[in-house]
């Protein structure tokens, strides 16, 4: 008789934990937008755009150049990090924003997978993060993804790349909704759930690709606190340092025995609390980089425990004074060998020349004439004396290198 409770309880293990099993599947399935492909040459070219900041009084240039942007880079899918448009407690305009927005896309055909940052939901009586997603998901472009209750906050997911030539997931994107604030007023960060979430998803994505690890890109709105591990901690307060977001007093510049590009133009913004993300992707081994934005004049990688850190140009056009600062990045991935990837900069007065002023007049476009010689000519001011003078005599006086090549 106990033989018989012995196996009936056995059996109900069983039963217990293979339900189980099919409910954290079933949750990941939730969180697996639709996939794109690498192009019939095998490349994968994704644009990062964040920190938009979309308002009326910005809307017409920044679209322009969106859209000017993807003209010449073509991309495969667009990511947008937050802080998209002004949630406004005005519904009718913030809806006007995204459609000015998604429409650069949804004209092009370009997929768009898109996740929030501190400022998309703030404001208490504009939209909630899972109605911004929703209307977001109105266009046929949105490959983003609601995760409903399955984890915390809204749009965190990833984005599975197949084969040019089959349906094998060959490389894989992943997007984090990385929070707004904690309940003591800082940063947010990744939570445990989402963390827990990753790497599920990445054993599964593994166990179907016959044990290897499936290589992917991160994608989230605020940078992980390990950056300041990637960085050197400085004696006193050096030239082109800067202090410790947290921790008063604390300085922190590139390490030249690092590898390093771009440039530091600002403190490092990470959430106050840690719950582990970073540590679980290093354990994983197939995170390649982490691409964030939050930090709008940053435009800089450090590579740390194998995974590169990487801060983007927010993508805005600011005010005439400040248009230069900003811009977009492109990440290409190859895919003959989806372990590295490759990845530049450009800020907006870089995507043009001279020529270009008379080829936009040509096209009838008056507004974009006027905005790209506008652009070229801040461009030039800040290129000879912020870049050239400045952070020469810097770099030269200093001893150290300033700056790195993006």
């Amino acid at each position: 008789m106990k033989r018989s409770y012995k196996f009936i309880a056995f059996i109900l293990s069983i039963v217990l934990t293979f339900g189980f099993m099919l409910n954290s599947f079933a949750a990941i399935d939730i969180t697996t937008a639709d996939a794109i492909r690498f192009d019939k040459n095998g490349n994968l070219r994704v644009m990062h755009v964040t920190d938009n900041h979309l308002g009326t009084d910005n809307v017409a240039e920044t679209v322009w150049l969106i859209g000017e942007a993807c003209d010449r880079e073509q991309p495969d899918i667009v990511v947008i990090t937050g802080d998209n448009v002004d949630n406004t407690g005005d519904k009718e305009t913030t809806k006007y924003l995204i459609d000015e927005l998604m429409d650069v896309f949804e004209a092009r055909d370009i997929p768009v997978a898109v996740t929030f940052g501190n400022h998309d939901s703030e404001n208490e009586n504009g939209f909630t993060r899972e109605e911004l997603m929703a209307y977001y998901n109105t266009f046929s472009c949105s490959v983003s993804v609601d995760d409903g209750v399955a984890l915390p906050g809204c749009g965190t997911y990833n984005v599975p790349v197949l084969a040019s030539d089959s349906n094998k997931v060959k490389f894989n994107l992943w997007v984090f909704d990385s929070g707004d604030y904690d309940e003591e007023g800082h940063y947010a960060s990744v939570l445990e759930e989402q963390v827990n979430w990753y790497k599920a998803k990445s054993a599964l994505l593994a166990v179907q690709n016959g044990g290897e690890p499936v290589y992917s890109l991160v994608f989230q709105h605020i940078i992980v606190g390990e950056i300041y591990d990637a960085l050197k901690k400085a004696d006193g307060k050096p030239i082109f340092s800067f202090e410790h977001l947290y921790n008063d007093g604390e300085y922190y510049m590139f390490d030249e025995s690092a590898v390093n590009y771009g440039t530091l133009n600002e403190t490092p913004c990470p959430g106050y609390l840690n719950h582990g993300q970073f540590d679980a992707m290093v354990g994983r081994g197939d995170v390649l980089a982490m691409f964030t934005g939050h930090d709008h004049t940053n435009a800089f990688g450090v590579r740390y425990k194998g995974i590169d850190i990487v801060n983007s140009l927010s993508t805005r056009y600011n005010g005439d004074a400040f248009s230069t600062q900003y811009g977009y990045r492109i990440i290409d991935v190859k895919e003959s060998d989806t372990s590295t990837y490759s990845t530049r900069v450009v800020h907006w007065y870089e995507m043009f020349e001279l020529g270009d002023v008379f080829a936009v007049s040509s096209r009838g476009d008056g507004f974009g004439t006027s905005l790209v010689a506008k652009v070229l000519f801040l461009g030039f001011l800040e290129e000879t004396f912020e870049i050239r003078l400045g952070r020469g005599f810097a770099q030269l006086f200093s001893g150290r290198q300033i700056s790195y090549a993006d």
